[in-house]
């Protein structure tokens, strides 16, 4: 099964200088050896990048129609350490002009989403460790409960 290193998510823009504003003030930053007229490497997590390119220099990619700003064509879902951190980069977005799109909360998993200036949607999530295999191990013969839930032994709480 390959494995990458990276990932580089390609992303159509309206305006640099716009994406580059509201994305700084949700806190990320720019690798700048990769930013120019044409694009901005947004920086998302180590080897997590969406490159955010001038519509135009976009379609140079490839040989189809662009999907129309606003239209959906992806959904972006980034992972953060709390329930609060969700809170904070999506209250942040609405702010710097992002658009809600939806909230979910199904205890052991929490996610808001937003679409950008572009219409971009992007969905912070948060699960709890105990559910992801981050929560200390179930002794073999017992279980224990996750919101009720129980988890039989042989999987992390």
């Amino acid at each position: 099964m390959p494995q990458h290193q990276a990932i580089f998510v390609n992303l159509p823009v309206e305006d640099l200088d716009r994406s580059r504003a509201f994305f700084s003030g949700l806190g990320y930053t720019f690798d700048e050896n990769f930013c120019d007229d044409n694009a901005l490497c947004l920086e998302l997590g180590p080897a997590l990048y969406a490159m955010l390119l001038r519509r135009d220099f976009f379609d140079g990619f490839h040989d189809r129609r662009t999907a129309d700003t606003g239209t959906v064509e992806t959904l972006l879902a980034l992972s953060v350490e709390s329930r609060a951190e969700v809170d904070g980069l999506a209250d942040r977005a609405a702010e710097l002009g992002g658009t809600a799109v939806r909230s979910e909360d199904m205890g052991l998993m929490y996610g808001r989403s937003w679409s950008d200036p572009d219409g971009h949607v992007w969905e912070v999530m948060w699960m709890d460790p105990a559910f992801t295999g981050d929560g200390p191990e179930v002794p073999d013969g017992g279980t224990v409960e996750i919101d009720g839930a129980p988890v039989a032994a042989g999987r992390r709480a």
